[in-house]
Formats: C-alpha cells, sequence, structure tokens
C-alpha cells in the first residue's frame, strides 16, 4: 500500500469517526447521562457492534467525547485567560467562561460528571464516575501550568502552583455542579463570590519575569 493510500483511508478514518462522535454528542444533548451505546448507534445509523469496531468500548467512546469536550473547554478557558483587562477582570472571566459552558449544555456536563441512574436493561449507562477524574485532574494540570507559567509564587512555585489549580478546578467543580442543580444566585453573582475567595493571595502575586502575564 503506498503513502497516498495509506492517507486517504486515515483521512476517511478520521472523518468517519468525527461523524460517530457527532451523533453521539446529539443522543448526549438529548438524553444526558442516559445516553446507551444502542442510541448512539441508532443515530449513526450503523450497528452497535460497528461503534465498538471504532470506540472499543462505552469506556472508548466516553473517552474520546470527553477530549472533545475538554478540549473545546480548555480553549475558551484559555482564551479568558488571554483577554486584554486586568487580573481581576479575567479571574471573573475565567469562571464565567466555565459556568457558561455547563449552564449551556447541562446534559453534556451532566453525561461526563454524573452516573447514569435507571439505564434501559441490558444496555446499561456510561459508567461516568470512573471516568469524571480524569477530566478534572487534567484540567487542573492545564491550570496549574498557566498559573506556574504566568505568575511570580517564590521558592516552591511549581508545587504551589499545582495546588493552585486543581484547588480551583475543584473549586469551580463543585460550586458549579451545586448552582446547576439548585440555581441559588444568577451566574454572575456567583462568579463574583467565587472571585472574591480567590482573590487574597492570587491578588498579591507578581507576574513572572519574561512571562505573558497574568
Amino acid at each position: 500500500m503506498d503513502t497516498t493510500q495509506r492517507t486517504d483511508q486515515q483521512r476517511s478514518a478520521d472523518r468517519r469517526r468525527r461523524e460517530l462522535l457527532e451523533a453521539a454528542d446529539r443522543v448526549v444533548l438529548r438524553d444526558g447521562p442516559q445516553a446507551s451505546m444502542n442510541a448512539i448507534a441508532a443515530e449513526a445509523g450503523i450497528t452497535k457492534p460497528i461503534l465498538y469496531r471504532h470506540f472499543g468500548d462505552k469506556g472508548g467512546l466516553y473517552a474520546a467525547l470527553a477530549k472533545r469536550h475538554t478540549d473545546a473547554l480548555l480553549d475558551s478557558l484559555r482564551a479568558a485567560l488571554d483577554a486584554p483587562a486586568d487580573r481581576r477582570e479575567r479571574v471573573e472571566a475565567t469562571l464565567d467562561t466555565y459556568l457558561a459552558a455547563i449552564e449551556l449544555r447541562p446534559q453534556v456536563y451532566r453525561f461526563l460528571m454524573h452516573p447514569a441512574e435507571g439505564a434501559p436493561s441490558g444496555d446499561a449507562g456510561f459508567d461516568t464516575g470512573k471516568h469524571s477524574v480524569p477530566l478534572l485532574r487534567r484540567m487542573g494540570e492545564e491550570l496549574a501550568q498557566v498559573i506556574e507559567d504566568r505568575l511570580d509564587l517564590g521558592p516552591g512555585g511549581q508545587q504551589l502552583a499545582r495546588v493552585w489549580g486543581h484547588g480551583i478546578v475543584g473549586m469551580m467543580h463543585a460550586a458549579g455542579d451545586w448552582w446547576l442543580g439548585e440555581r441559588p444566585c444568577s451566574r454572575a453573582e456567583l462568579v463574583r463570590s467565587l472571585a472574591d475567595l480567590l482573590w487574597g493571595r492570587l491578588a498579591a502575586a507578581g507576574d513572572k519575569v519574561g512571562g505573558p502575564g497574568f
């Protein structure tokens, strides 16, 4: 098989994979944590064995969907952190970006973070709890790297950046989950309250010399 043929086959496989993920997204937007492999296969117009052939199992499909949505969310968070504004405004914009994302697609959020209940017999829902921790860990490490690159935290700065990164992500996740379920206040009120909680040491830290600034 020559290189051109292999490249064409890879492009075709990548395109088919994207189409299947888009079909899965439509089911998740409709069914949330109740999304099943049967429903996703039906939406894509294929049989379940073919779906397994592309993703291996439910865990493989979940991981692909999680990466798709987490990549998009991280791109949005980076854009908020890079916006031309003062530090407090960027902190609030970053918090708001996360909350706006889960508010816009609550079924996707619940699919990624909450195990299904009452799934159809014979086609249980995705084992979400098994996979959600790595998503939060990834976000925590990404934010830790941003903090380390931008702030002068002095001796032990790398470890402190990781503490802050994972702590902030944990706070956003827990507060956002509670807020999405109960809606006790407006999104803007929640953003201000969370920013107030973060603001002490974060406000006092100087920008790292030669870094992009925070």
